[in-house]
């Protein structure tokens, strides 16, 4: 028998070990995909309802509040409520996006064409905003509008606001810009007084709290009140925040006390 002949066949017919699924971060595993599901934002999230019910959209929007309370998410979730054509392909922008429609599938796997988002902190210049600018002319490829979400936007240099300036002034009616960031003192007022604000509250340290309770439930573990009570405390009204301390403290162990949480959060 040849030393060939003795080789096995890889690939073929040989079984292959299962790949471990990827991990998820809890923030990202337990981010909202719907306006209800929004934690601590009630009178944000019903102006913006109340907006898509009655047709009232601005053509911008700035989302200001600290780290951590869902500003990027509620762009997510506006830009499915935006573009959300309903199961059976006819619906209107609607504020309980249906999540079977290509359009509302394809967001929110961050892979809709016509749905475009750019971290300011890394692409300040004003050859980032002039390609965004070439872009708005042209409509969009299988969603109603073209939305840019830009995080971050304060970052943006001086010569770089001034280049979206004019396209904030008339803006095309198939496109929808949507900016995040946590210094809205840092935007220009010429690009604020063009954009309708939405100003986003800590979350309260009871409702983090109730937050996480159902997160670890969800995984499998028990976490005493107390321990919450302090992972919600230090969060400081940001819930990502409170998720990451949530998720260091369960890398220590399956089950959690008051005592073992003390001794870690000092």
């Amino acid at each position: 028998m040849s030393d060939d002949a003795a080789l096995p066949l890889i690939g073929i017919d040989t079984p292959q070990p299962a790949k471990p699924a990827a991990y998820r971060v809890l923030a990202r595993k337990y981010r909202p995909t719907t306006f209800a599901e929004m934690i601590g934002q009630d009178a944000l999230v019903r102006t913006l309802t109340n907006a898509i019910a009655s047709g009232r959209l601005a053509h911008a929007f700035v989302l200001t509040g600290v780290r951590g309370v869902g500003k990027t998410t509620t762009a997510r979730i506006l830009a499915r409520a935006l573009n959300c054509v309903g199961p059976d392909g006819k619906g209107g922008p609607t504020a309980d996006p249906c999540g079977v429609c290509e359009p509302c599938r394809t967001i929110l796997a961050d892979r809709n064409v016509d749905v475009m988002e750019m971290d300011a902190a890394s692409r300040t210049g004003v050859d980032d905003i002039r390609e965004i600018i070439d872009g708005v002319r042209y409509g969009p490829v299988a969603s109603r509008y073209k939305i840019y979400i830009i995080d971050e936007v304060h970052m943006l240099t001086k010569e770089a606001f001034n280049a979206l300036l004019k396209t904030l002034e008339e803006p095309p009616e198939h496109v929808k810009f949507i900016f995040a960031t946590t210094e809205p003192q840092k935007i220009p007022i010429t690009i604020l007084s063009r954009c309708q604000r939405f100003d986003f509250a800590g979350v309260s340290s009871a409702a983090i709290q109730a937050r996480l309770a159902q997160i670890a439930a969800a995984e499998g573990v028990k976490v005493e009140p107390e321990a919450l009570q302090i992972l919600a405390s230090r969060a400081a009204g940001s819930m990502r925040d409170s998720q990451s301390l949530l998720e260091q403290l369960l890398a220590m162990t399956p089950t959690v006390g008051l005592s073992g949480t003390r001794c870690w959060a000092r």
